[in-house]
């Protein structure tokens, strides 16, 4: 029996989800759910860009979750899945403007403007750790 190709992505994909989502990230997987999240939104709101990449798994994901260890944090997490949930992402990425598509990638937004933005090149060359301490400190300065 033969699985398709659509359940192995979505077996393989899962648990890269999952790294996320149990940390209470919400994920947004249409255009109309990040649209009603972030257009107009008070407070502050991390979005992470997901990629099934080395440096999502390696460095990404794991400073994301080092930095909400963190006693300062965003009022809101949310995640979008670059190559999964193509739209989503993409209505992501407009509020990200001047920033071009980057995944993985991580923004964080204050009352709807973007405040911290940590693009791919920034993830790829650098450890969970220092990740996780940008993160740390552009929740401390705008997240209070």
């Amino acid at each position: 029996m033969s699985m398709s190709f659509e359940m192995y992505m979505h077996d393989m994909v899962q648990p890269m989800r999952d790294e996320l989502t149990r940390l209470g990230i919400k994920e947004l997987r249409t255009p109309e759910e990040v649209e009603q999240e972030l257009e107009n939104a008070k407070g502050t709101a991390l979005i992470v860009v997901n990629s099934v990449c080395g440096c999502a798994a390696g460095q990404c994901r794991p400073g994301v979750a080092k930095a909400l260890e963190n006693d300062v944090q965003p009022d809101r997490l949310f995640t979008v899945f670059a190559g999964q949930d193509r739209e989503a992402t993409a209505k992501a990425r407009e509020y990200f403007a001047p920033y071009p598509p980057s995944s993985p990638s991580i923004a964080l937004m204050k009352d709807g403007e973007l405040v911290h933005f940590i693009e791919r090149h920034q993830i790829e060359n650098r450890s969970a750790e220092e990740i996780a301490a940008d993160l740390v400190g552009a929740f401390n300065e705008h997240c209070k």
